[in-house]
């Protein structure tokens, strides 16, 4: 479980390094920007709560689709320029996000038995959301 927490949050944070280096528009890369900031927190805290746990993160199927998703869309994602990079970054962004408010809703709330690491689940859904609503917005403005 403490996996997908990592790999969810790892992907965006290569999401938001790409879109800072390749959009020259100021929401994209505002919203790029607090994607890494806020991922980043979120895979250090999980990463303090395993080892604080003893929990060695294992790979699990909802993971490795999670990473192998995210590496077909960073291949298209690269080879994308301006305007074309920031819509389909954006679409991908409020795709993902609903992809991981799902996993989170789906699999790892309801599995969670440790109380401080279905603490850290459920302090980090609204963040989610947060974010899935940030991205709709700059997705509505680049129509």
């Amino acid at each position: 479980m403490a996996q997908i927490v990592l790999t969810a949050d790892s992907v965006d944070v290569d999401y938001g390094n790409l879109a800072v280096k390749k959009t020259k528009n100021a929401k994209v890369k505002a919203f790029a920007e607090t994607m890494i900031c806020d991922h980043t927190s979120v895979n250090n805290q999980a990463t303090s709560l395993a080892k604080k746990l003893g929990i060695t993160p294992e790979a699990s199927d909802t993971s490795r689709s999670l990473e192998s998703e995210g590496d077909k869309k960073m291949a298209k994602l690269k080879a994308m320029h301006g305007a074309e990079f920031d819509k389909a970054y954006i679409d991908n962004e409020v795709a993902y996000r609903q992809s991981v408010i799902g996993a989170l809703d789906k699999v790892l709330l309801p599995n969670a038995k440790n109380a401080e690491l279905k603490n850290l689940l459920e302090s980090g859904r609204p963040i989610f959301t947060s974010h899935l609503n940030h991205a709709k917005e700059v997705q509505a403005s680049l129509r």
